[in-house]
């Protein structure tokens, strides 16, 4: 026997007693005994020794137990059923103990080695101790308890191991034990193994083998792994039933959130309505504080009567006293009854208050100075200003010698107290005339009261007076221009520095808030003025809570200037802020402010407060992700154009008007955000300044060189914001492009725009090796990108944009391609790859092998006709499109028509001549028809586009050429040409086009192929209504439009119901004939219609009589279209003088509305421009 053999032999003996191992420990006793039967007559009597000893035990399998069961011929279920159920109980009762034991061991094992960490020594030395012999036991007992710590088998493990077992029962050829072992086992299904990770071919041996290759500890550590793993799903499980009851409790707290903001909003605005009746008590209570000093006053100058009449000196004549001595006025300064007297006794009043103050100096009353402040200052107050219309109750008093002494002592030793009292009075005549004197104040003469009224505001002593001159203030102009706006406002910013931050936060800023809800938009943008320029006289916590506050509701308003001032000031304030808590929320003005329905705001967005934003906030990377998402999130909101599942419309936008406009607005903000892109790009280069290149773009802020380059892509260290321009902006801007049909040129033009943009400042090395093999994957020509100077991270990300199918490939090739054309190769840096390209796209698909397919050739003319919008590089394209004209292979020919048909808007007359027509010249004498009716079609683009002459000439003489081919096709194709040119060409075309048809009509129809006759049929009618909407001369209509209808009518078999009936409207509207002698004649006795139809079309019906071209009579129309029996004299001819101008303007109004176009919309051509 071989070497090899008995390896064999020796594994298949291990791998035996294994399975043998297996069936005693699970029980699986009739399998084992089974086993031991097939080895013994498979003559492994080696093999069987351990089941031989198993079976032989007495203890176990007792002889009389066997010999009762020997001899009893029929089994007792009811026995049997009894004895497992007691075997079980035993079993149960012994695993019990078996686990209680199993513990034991653990923890004492815990114990010991406890105690062997706490002392070594006694540790060492009791193992010394241990005889050598009892090591492989040590081994045996340490894998026994490694083993019993795995716990008991699992339900999976159980069911692999006994398929497994079973699998191996199989291979050996013991089927009877494996029938029995599938019988034995009841509650598992050995025929069905679920497919995972241990169900593998030979499982058991694979089983033994990876048991014996690996190691005690490896197999602990993937069982703590397993059962790691076992508590990880279960804490995951736990926090996302955590996680879903947070979100139910944050929608919950949203809820209570804006409850209580409505009741917030509820609450100020209570506070502003109890804030207002505050201030009426308080001006009523000012009122009647007005009345007690009058009264006091009174008081006052009775009881210095009453002293002076008892002092008796100098007292006066009784009968005068009333009338010389003591006069009282009316304080009401509405009151002027007795004006004149005060006026005449102006110097008694000065006394009197000199007299009043002298004696409320000295105290007769416990009231006395409180009354002589009141009174000086309401006397002087009336006697510095010296207005009639406001004189107020003066009183005269006698003075003796004595007290005008005494008098003028009090006022020499108070000099410094009467100078501030009478700036106070000065103040108060200030304030108290102000509010009068403004409106009989001319608009434009009202800003020279600005000093006054902020002296007046500066220093008064009341606030409600100062709330009532700041108010004047702001309303001081009801509708102030931007010049005068800018007055005010400077008074403010003036006002602002004097009065201090407290009283500017509490008496300035209120007004704002007031003028906030204004009805004219000039008092909003004072108020949006306010907020930048006097946010720097405030504290810091006040500008970024309600001055932000305002200018957010100023961001509201339904007025573009109200919106355009709000964003001016925004990044005016932002500087100014203290922190930058309110970040996100001013990034979110932002950009609503971008999406701004009116570009006037746009603009002052752009300009200003963007750059305001990142250089504040520093936040690029969040702007621009947020920029990219609300530029992807806008297309993808819009429906599919198609519903169809898998087309290609399926994936294209209809775009809404808004959301068209926000997309164009985000991608003019990622142009204003491109230079800070590249400077921070620049800034945050990871390279060292010794491994710079020499041209690295921190020495040379133009481009990124080639070797920089060549260093990123070998380099591996982190570099977000360059790596962003071209994983995440292109790959966006691409998935942006497969969103936008073929209309949204205007879009496409601005991502051009932008990639120009970036090509011109990140340079001509950057644009060749990152941005082109970009697009070149994305339009599925990965094989032509280069990625040598992308890292590999980058060229897996960039190669995910490869189309995976053909829907894909066409999206590429219709939206992406395009982009390529234009904004990578269209850069100035690479016009001749573009040339290649082209090329390559256009001319040789068909002549050598090239990765896009000829199916998407729509796809290609309408990349180059976007192309062509760009007009330097004209001259590009025609030079491929003369390559393909003198091409000998029709397909390219074919190609070039359709490519100039396309092309033809986007060109001026100078190169429709030079360029366009020799093509298309040279193409309609081409030998092959598809190549000839091609460029027929293109005619009539071109001569739909130009009214120039010359080119008129040139495609009348080419279309001649054509017709003379005499073919059915050639005809119907140059018919349809010229009429999709119909609407907006010269008179000179249409009328060759009439002629043509006229022509083309009288030549009686002898073929028999109906098909035909109707195709060419439709193509005149369609020619004849489209040219009955245009001012056709009275002659032509005569001459041609007539007949030509009449030689249509003539075949009504060819003809179409709905074009039969509208060439029979315009017969009769033209010649005005009746429809009955119409169809009499032309159709025959046998055509006819309703009675009810004739009626509608009668001379009396709804349809009167289209007025008849200007001298065209009976006799002058066309023999054939008189009608029989009808008087040579036309209805016309006998019109009754009630048949006005106006009456057939109003019928042929009601033949226009059944033709559905209105003759008097403007159809003058349109030039192109």
């Amino acid at each position: 026997m071989g070497k090899g053999s008995i390896e064999e032999e020796g594994k298949w003996a291990s791998l035996c007693n294994c399975v043998v191992n297996f069936l005693l420990e699970e029980g699986y006793q009739l399998t084992a005994f089974e086993l031991l039967h097939e080895l013994l007559e498979d003559g492994r009597h080696d093999h069987a020794i351990r089941l031989k000893n198993y079976f032989s035990d007495s203890e176990m399998f007792p002889p009389d137990q066997i010999a009762r069961f020997n001899s009893s011929k029929v089994a007792d279920p009811q026995a049997l059923l009894e004895e497992k159920t007691s075997t079980e109980s035993k079993l149960a009762l012994t695993e019990y103990d078996l686990r209680l034991a199993q513990e034991d061991v653990t923890r004492l094992t815990l114990e010991l080695q406890k105690k062997k960490e706490s002392s070594p020594q006694e540790a060492n030395g009791s193992l010394s101790d241990v005889p050598l012999s009892d090591g492989p036991s040590n081994e045996k007992a340490k894998r026994e308890i490694t083993l019993s710590s795995l716990g008991p088998l699992k339900d999976a493990e159980k069911r692999d191991l006994n398929c497994a077992v079973k699998e191996y029962l199989l291979f050996a050829g013991y089927r009877l034990t494996a029938m029995t072992f599938i019988e034995e086992v009841t509650d598992q299904n050995l025929d069905i193994w679920p497919n995972n990770s241990a169900f593998v071919s030979d499982a058991l041996r694979r089983y033994y083998y990876q048991y014996l290759s690996s190691t005690s500890e490896a197999a602990e550590e993937k069982i703590s792994l397993l059962r790691e793993n076992e508590t990880l799903v279960k804490e995951k499980e736990s926090l996302s039933h955590e996680n879903d009851s947070l979100l139910k409790s944050k929608e919950l707290a949203e809820g209570q959130v804006s409850i209580l903001k409505r009741s917030l909003e509820t609450t100020q605005k209570d506070l502003k309505d109890k804030d207002k009746q505050v201030q009426d008590l308080k001006q009523a209570m000012e009122i009647q504080r007005k009345e007690l000093n009058d009264c006091r006053m009174e008081i006052t100058a009775l009881k210095m009567h009453i002293e002076s009449s008892r002092s008796g000196k100098a007292w006066p004549d009784p009968n005068e006293s009333e009338d010389s001595n003591l006069k009282l006025v009316d304080l009401d300064p509405y009151s002027n009854s007795d004006s004149n007297s005060i006026a005449t006794e102006e110097p008694l009043s000065s006394l009197t208050n000199k007299t009043v103050t002298e004696y409320s100096t000295n105290g007769i009353q416990s009231e006395g100075s409180e009354t002589s402040d009141s009174v000086s200052v309401t006397c002087n107050g009336d006697v510095c200003g010296g207005k009639k219309e406001d004189a107020q109750e003066v009183l005269f008093v006698s003075i003796p010698e004595e007290t005008e002494t005494l008098s003028e002592n009090v006022h020499s030793s108070n000099k410094e107290k009467d100078s501030h009292n009478m700036a106070m009075e000065t103040i108060q005549v200030l304030a108290d005339a102000l509010p009068k004197i403004v409106p009989y104040v001319l608009i434009n003469h009202r800003e020279e009261l600005l000093p006054l009224i902020m002296c007046a505001i500066e220093r008064h002593p009341d606030g409600n007076v100062r709330d009532s001159l700041t108010h004047t203030l702001f309303n001081l102009i009801k509708r102030p221009d931007e010049q005068q706006r800018r007055v005010i406002m400077d008074a403010c910013v003036n006002l602002a520095k004097n009065i201090g931050e407290m009283r500017t936060e509490t008496e300035l800023l209120p007004q704002c808030w007031e003028q906030i809800n204004h009805k004219n938009d000039e008092r909003r943008l004072l108020v949006a003025q306010s907020c930048g320029e006097l946010a720097g006289y405030v504290r810091p916590e006040i500008r970024d809570s309600l001055i932000l506050s305002i200018v957010q509701q100023l961001v509201e308003d339904t007025a573009t200037v109200v919106r355009e001032a709000a964003a001016h000031n925004l990044a005016l304030l932002l500087p100014l802020f203290p922190n930058f808590d309110k970040y996100f929320k001013v990034e979110e003005l932002m950009f609503q402010l971008v999406c701004d329905p009116s570009g006037l705001v746009v603009d002052t967005v752009l300009k200003e407060l963007v750059p305001a934003v990142i250089n504040w906030g520093g936040k690029l990377d969040h702007v621009l992700r947020v920029c990219l998402s609300h530029i992807l999130g806008s297309a993808q909101r819009c429906p599919p154009i198609s519903g169809v599942e898998g087309s290609v419309d399926s994936y294209l936008r209809a775009l809404g008007e808004r959301e068209r406009w926000n997309i164009d607005v985000l991608l003019r903000l990622l142009t204003e955000l491109l230079p800070f892109i590249y400077q921070k790009a620049v800034d945050t280069c990871p390279f060292t300044p010794s491994a710079d290149p020499p041209t690295s773009p921190k020495k040379d802020d133009s481009c990124f060189s080639t070797s920089f380059l060549k260093l990123y892509a070998t380099g591996h260290m982190e570099w977000p914001l360059f790596e962003w321009m071209h994983t995440d902006c292109l790959h966006d801007l691409i998935k942006l492009a497969t969103f936008l049909p073929q209309k949204e040129d205007n879009l496409r033009t601005r991502i051009v725009k932008y990639l120009l943009n970036v090509s011109e400042r990140y340079g001509k090395d950057y644009m060749e090796h990152i941005m082109l093999p970009v697009f070149l994957v994305a339009v599925g020509d990965g094989d032509s990108a280069d990625f040598t100077f992308l890292p590999l991270a980058i060229q897996s990300r960039v190669k995910g944009l490869q189309p995976k199918n053909m829907i894909s490939e066409r999206l590429a090739t219709m939206c992406v391609l395009p982009l390529l054309l234009s904004g990578i190769l269209g850069s100035p840096l690479t016009r001749d790859q573009l040339a290649a390209y082209l090329r390559k796209i256009l001319v040789q698909s068909k002549t050598r092998d090239n990765p896009f397919s000829s199916y998407h050739t729509t796809e290609f003319i309408d990349a180059v006709r976007f192309l062509c919008t760009f007009e330097e590089h004209h001259g590009t394209i025609f030079s491929i499109l003369w390559e393909m004209v003198v091409s000998s292979d029709p397909d390219l020919k074919a190609n070039a028509a359709a490519l100039l048909k396309a092309l033809a808007p986007y060109i001026d007359a100078k190169v429709a001549s030079t360029h366009v027509l020799p093509a298309l010249v040279t193409l309609g004498s081409d030998q092959n028809l598809n190549v000839k009716y091609a460029s027929i079609d293109a005619f009539g683009a071109v001569a739909q586009h130009f009214k120039n002459e010359m080119i008129v000439d040139k495609i009348k003489i080419q279309m001649d050429a054509f017709l003379e081919d005499g073919s059915h096709e050639a005809t119907t194709s140059v018919i349809r040409a010229l009429v999709v040119a119909v609407p907006h060409t010269t008179d000179k075309l249409r009328e060759y086009l009439l002629s043509k048809i006229f022509k083309l009509t009288s030549i009686a129809s002898q073929g028999s192929d109906i098909r035909r006759r109707r195709e060419q049929a439709n193509a005149f009618c369609e020619a004849i209504r489209a040219l009955d909407a245009t001012d056709i001369p009275a002659t032509n209509t005569r001459d041609f439009l007539l007949p030509s209808i009449q030689n249509l009518l003539k075949d009504p078999d060819a003809l179409d119901p709905a074009h039969k009936e509208a060439l029979e409207i315009i017969l009769r509207e033209r010649s005005g004939l009746t429809f009955e002698s119409i169809s009499s004649k032309v159709m025959g006795a046998h055509i006819g219609l309703a009675s009810s139809v004739s009626s509608f079309f009668g001379d009396s019906g709804l349809l009167g009589k289209k007025e008849a071209a200007p001298g065209v009579t009976m006799e002058q129309l066309p023999h054939e279209v008189v009608p029989v029996g009808t008087p040579q004299s036309s209805p016309l001819a006998n019109a009754s003088p009630d048949d006005t101008a106006f009456r057939r303007i109003m019928r042929g109004g009601f033949g226009d509305m059944l033709r559905g176009k209105a003759k008097g919309v403007d159809d003058s051509p349109k030039q192109n421009q």
